[in-house]
């Protein structure tokens, strides 16, 4: 037994200003956890970037009814606000793309480990959580896979929504091929598997660019390819890697809040 179920759950929302000396400026973030008192057994953490998108995910309201209808162990969702400097700061870290994108990406890899998961631990008296997860939309996608990534040791589990897998070294124009997207190099580069699991997610209507011609959308045909790499490197699916095609689904946190509690389910399930 988690949590008493004699009392409806309500979501605790508490907006947290981190003064940032990595990022040099104050990251807002927004905290959302089960009422004092509701909460009996370990908790677990899930970050999320874009946390400015709450209201649009309908976050608490998703929180609310997994709560009420038992299906997720206690968690504390730590959504991150981006700041101006998003294109920047989102991408892969020591890897800019084409246009100079994502140049402070390392920093934004630092913030998070340095200032924000001690940030997170001091301020809730909480030494260890259950299991940790990152997650994030598009361009915050690709963030939160990259950073799990290359830091295992610190998280357990991915969720990558419309991620921007396309994130390239190499214009189209200037003689791109597949073996320019940034991700997936890391992936094939890494030498050893990562202990992480991973839960990937595209829109069927996320975009309408097709790069290779072959009826399929780039967000699609980029996560599939994702997968075959993660497949061969030794993870397994279904045990490892979940993917979810949501039919007529696009690029927008309206579909990527519908899909959010499959995500939850599937990563901090009973």
């Amino acid at each position: 037994m988690y949590y008493s179920t004699e009392t409806e759950m309500t979501i605790a929302q508490q907006e947290l200003t981190i003064p940032s000396k990595i990022l040099e400026r104050d990251v807002t973030c927004t905290l959302l956890m089960p009422e004092d008192g509701a909460v009996a057994g370990p908790l677990n953490l899930l970050l999320l970037n874009d946390g400015q998108e709450l209201e649009n995910l309908k976050l608490v309201d998703t929180l609310e009814n997994l709560y009420e209808r038992n299906c997720i162990k206690p968690l504390l969702t730590v959504a991150i606000h981006a700041g101006e400097a998003r294109i920047q700061e989102y991408g892969v870290a020591g890897k800019p793309d084409f246009k100079k994108r994502g140049a402070k990406a390392d920093l934004y890899t630092k913030f998070i480990k340095t200032e924000l998961l001690p940030f997170i631990h001091e301020h809730t008296g909480i030494e260890h959580f259950e299991t940790i997860a990152f997650a994030g939309f598009s361009l915050g996608g690709l963030t939160a896979m990259d950073i799990a990534w290359n830091n295992a040791d610190l998280f357990d589990i991915v969720g990558a929504f419309s991620a921007s897998f396309w994130w390239r070294s190499k214009d189209l124009a200037k003689g791109y091929t597949n073996d320019d997207r940034i991700m997936h190099n890391v992936i094939k580069n890494a030498t050893g598997k990562p202990d992480l699991k991973f839960w990937l997610q595209t829109g069927t209507k996320d975009e309408t660019a097709d790069r290779n011609k072959n009826g399929i959308i780039d967000s699609i045909d980029d996560t599939i390819d994702i997968i075959k790499d993660l497949l061969a490197k030794g993870y397994q699916r279904p045990a490892d890697i979940q993917y979810l095609e949501v039919l007529g689904g696009t690029h927008d946190p309206e579909t990527w809040g519908k899909a959010m509690p499959k995500f939850l389910s599937w990563a901090f399930g009973k």
